[in-house]
């Protein structure tokens, strides 16, 4: 992948995250409900870390690619 291609996708990666974790957003989890016994709020921010960092990993861990520094 070409280097500035990879800088765009973390750009973008990081202002997805910066979205999902600003309060507009964040605030339709602050619900005073719970599923299955785990409160909806800080299950919600666990998944959506998680998501994160799992699209952080696919990003930089694609098969394929050259992972040497020039």
């Amino acid at each position: 992948m070409h280097k500035s291609l990879r800088a765009q996708r973390l750009l973008a990666l990081f202002f997805c995250g910066w979205l999902v974790f600003n309060f507009p957003l964040l605030g339709l989890w602050d619900r005073a409900f719970s599923v299955l016994g785990i409160p909806v709020f800080p299950a919600a921010i666990f998944l959506l870390w998680g998501l994160l960092i799992a699209a952080l990993a696919w990003l930089m861990e694609r098969p394929g690619q050259n992972s040497q520094d020039d």
